[in-house]
């Protein structure tokens, strides 16, 4: 409690709705926006199965007398009068709600959940235990089920020897590697909050003599490099870091090695590819889910 008699912000919750394609658009703008920048929870929430209406919440401080409105809708592309805003109940578990609203995600043996849905798992699913209470990730985004599904198929084929999750969050991809593969899998975020929370998340799961969590920006850190050449590589971030960091991806894949890409969208899909094949890396397999693509690349 401030000493000064000053307000601290209070926390408002602003929100859309929209059809899948629009909300996840939505969802990856406000993400960049708020919580890459400040930290800010981001949300999305299927509320009508059958209509395919989703809908797109960011939990932003906002000081007393003051509305941001205007920037969540300018960040999610849409209209002000599109932009909702949702004064929060200081004595509402806020957090509560957002965990009732989500579902488990089922991608190949893998279902994402979190401990109110642990009476999903049925025998033989691969369960992956995430919170929606951590503002990480929490792999209820299209891009994560991408992900996921591309390395059961991959691991089907040949298992990996040595992992690396750049730009983990909430370390969902590095344990679905963990678990299916058994295979030590470095996981790293230059967020060291992000980095924490994979850690106990790695935990929960049952894996963390597997993962080991790093605080890295992309491979600039000692113990990225000193655990290289990687003979798989995933990174689920955005499209232009990915871009930037081709280089460093082929420097560090071991020969045969394999690399799966996402957080891009279709219409990016080109340009991430081009950048890629710069670095004599082979397009193997593009896996879509709505507007969002995952990547497959080999050396």
């Amino acid at each position: 409690m401030s000493g000064t008699g000053e307000k601290l912000p209070r926390q408002v919750r602003y929100y859309l709705l929209a059809g899948r394609e629009a909300a996840e658009r939505a969802y990856a703008a406000l993400d960049e926006a708020f919580f890459e920048t400040e930290g800010a929870p981001v949300a999305m929430t299927e509320i009508d199965e059958k209509a395919q209406r989703f809908e797109v919440s960011a939990y932003l401080d906002t000081p007393e007398g003051t509305d941001r409105r205007e920037a969540f809708a300018r960040a999610a592309g849409i209209a002000l009068e599109e932009a909702v805003r949702e004064d929060l109940d200081a004595a509402r578990d806020w957090m509560a709600d957002v965990l009732a609203a989500l579902k488990p995600v089922r991608a190949g043996r893998f279902l994402v959940h979190g401990a109110h849905d642990a009476d999903k798992v049925r025998p033989g699913d691969l369960s992956i235990l995430i919170e929606a209470g951590q503002a990480f990730g929490t792999g209820h985004h299209g891009t994560t089920a991408g992900c996921l599904e591309m390395i059961e198929a991959l691991v089907r084929r040949r298992r990996p020897v040595n992992a690396l999750d750049l730009g983990t969050g909430s370390a969902v991809l590095a344990i679905g590697l963990a678990l299916l593969a058994r295979v030590p899998v470095l996981a790293t975020d230059i967020d060291p909050v992000a980095t924490k929370v994979a850690a106990g998340n790695a935990a929960a799961n049952g894996v963390s003599q597997l993962v080991k969590t790093v605080t890295a920006a992309g491979f600039d850190a000692p113990a990225v490099r000193g655990r290289a050449p990687y003979d798989f590589i995933v990174a689920n971030i955005l499209a232009g870091p990915l871009m930037r960091l081709a280089p460093q991806f082929e420097h560090h894949l071991a020969p045969g090695g394999d690399i799966v890409l996402s957080g891009i969208l279709a219409t990016q899909r080109r340009a991430v590819l081009a950048a890629f094949r710069n670095q004599e890396l082979v397009h193997r397999g593009t896996l879509q889910r709505g507007d969002w693509v995952t990547l497959h690349l080999s050396r």
